[in-house]
């Protein structure tokens, strides 16, 4: 059965976030820490009313690379891409999950099964140092960015695009990743 989550829980208790390291290279920063921050944090601005379980896989340019031609038939490396687990209707909408509880939720732990987040670790250094902020600042918007994926927002209509870099903006601002 899924579980309400209580303020207390959006701080991160009882919530699963799996991360998964597969490069090669190490990021030099707190990767771990930064991505609990920021998926708690999403998913409070989104104001999603349950537990949740997210997967985390950091790889490679070559890995990421495979992934994407396999599943969006991209032979291109990309910096991240989201698997969501959720048919949203309507963006944030959480309403329908319950009605197909053993599709959406996580039935030994009830936790709602938000989706898988792959992300390029060459594609962090790679952009931070292209975009002139810091390493943190950059994984910091690819989790908030695939997250808003994960919750069913997508940015291929203009005012999609303007939507997400809305949001993306205020989570990053609200934890201190500003540029």
């Amino acid at each position: 059965m899924p579980k309400a989550v209580e303020k207390q829980q959006r701080k991160g208790y009882g919530m699963t976030i799996q991360v998964e390291y597969e490069a090669h290279r190490k990021l030099l920063i707190p990767y771990e820490e930064i991505v609990r921050e920021i998926v708690l944090a999403a998913l409070a601005y989104e104001k999603c009313p349950y537990e949740a379980e997210v997967n985390v896989l950091f790889t490679d340019n070559d890995a990421i690379r495979e992934i994407n031609r396999d599943n969006r038939q991209v032979d291109a490396p990309t910096d991240v891409l989201s698997f969501p687990m959720i048919d949203f209707e309507k963006e944030s909408d959480f309403s329908h999950v319950e009605e197909c509880a053993e599709d959406y939720f996580n039935l030994e732990t009830g936790e709602l099964l938000l989706g898988d987040i792959v992300i390029s670790v060459d594609k962090v250094e790679e952009q931070a140092e292209k975009y002139g902020h810091s390493q943190e600042r950059e994984l910091a918007f690819l989790i908030a960015h695939s997250m808003l994926h994960l919750c069913g927002y997508d940015h291929m209509e203009e005012e999609e695009r303007r939507i997400m870099e809305k949001k993306q903006r205020e989570i990053l601002d609200w934890k201190g990743y500003s540029r």
